[in-house]
């Protein structure tokens, strides 16, 4: 049976920032859950991608593109990553027989963007990859004759919150169990993952824009968002998301909560970073009632009428 759920428009109380396109109307769309965490997101990448990717803090899960991927869109289909990282949604597409072009800012992601699909992929495959350095906002430039011709597009954008990597020795030796320097994604300024407030989304917007312009008309927009807290106050990314989106002509097609916990005897299993556990814990000492966040959420949007695939729907009649 198809469950529904009302998208939700930030507020002040629920959010730092809000979008700016006015009341919108209540409508409902499909709400699906996808167990994605059943094997831990170490596993799913041991001895099959780069061991480099580590150095990365904000990489989506194999299993969750591969899922996307093969619901919102067929074989010999186009898949964009305007934010592509590592590579994964890249690597994921191209197994799944799709050909993948990825756009990222940074040459030290794109070079493993690069190996990773080298790594991963037989040679037949990793023709089917192309990795583009350059900025999300100039996406039809970088695509060329693709531009307009996307199918899906599937990306992560940062959370607007403090992401780095965890080092344990320094942790050990006394010191920041994540250097400031490496937090925000990236130490370069322009990277998005240093934007907040108002700047972050009008950054967004400007990418959401740039991902309408090369899908072709009814192709997929699928954005991967958690909701964060800071200093005690939830930010609703995937509400911002969904006005953000609607704002440039994208219709709110489905809503999937992406577990990351696993499901074991009608139980979720968390499995928790000790970074996540050592900041609700400490949260949580300063009466916040928080918990451990095991989901993540993946927004879909049509670029033209409401229309969800027929494996989608499929999706949302098992949910």
């Amino acid at each position: 049976m198809a469950t529904t759920t009302t998208p939700r428009t930030p507020t002040p109380e629920h959010a730092e920032t809000q979008p700016h396109s006015g009341q919108r109307d209540a409508r409902r769309v499909p709400l699906a859950v996808w167990p994605v965490g059943q094997r831990s997101a170490q596993y799913q990448r041991t001895g099959r991608y780069h061991p480099d990717c580590t150095a990365h803090p904000g990489k989506m899960l194999p299993d969750l593109a591969r899922r996307i991927v093969v619901e919102y869109s067929q074989p010999g289909q186009l898949v964009a990553d305007p934010m592509a990282g590592t590579g994964t949604t890249l690597v994921e597409a191209a197994l799944a027989g799709r050909r993948a072009v990825g756009v990222e800012l940074e040459a030290r992601w794109v070079d493993l963007a690069r190996r990773n699909a080298a790594h991963v992929l037989d040679l037949a495959s990793r023709r089917l990859v192309t990795v583009h350095q350059g900025d999300a906002t100039d996406l039809a430039a970088l695509l060329g004759d693709d531009a307009g011709a996307v199918d899906l597009v599937c990306t992560s954008p940062p959370y607007a919150c403090d992401v780095g990597n965890l080092d344990a020795t320094n942790w050990g030796a006394g010191h920041n169990l994540c250097a400031t320097a490496e937090r925000n994604y990236s130490a370069d300024r322009a990277n998005l993952g240093h934007a907040r407030g108002h700047a972050y989304e009008q950054a967004m917007a400007d990418v959401y824009r740039a991902c309408r312009a090369v899908l072709r008309p009814g192709g997929i927009l699928a954005v991967v968002t958690k909701n964060t807290r800071r200093k005690g106050r939830l930010f609703d990314l995937a509400g911002l998301t969904v006005a953000l989106a609607e704002a440039q002509g994208f219709t709110y097609l489905q809503h999937v909560i992406a577990l990351h916990a696993a499901v074991r005897d009608g139980d979720l299993v968390a499995r928790p970073s000790f970074w996540q556990r050592t900041q609700t814990e400490k949260a949580r000492a300063r009466g916040e009632a928080v918990h451990l966040v095991v989901h993540e959420d993946l927004c879909l949007f049509s670029a033209g009428p409401a229309q969800l695939t027929s494996s989608a729907k499929e999706t949302a009649r098992a949910h």
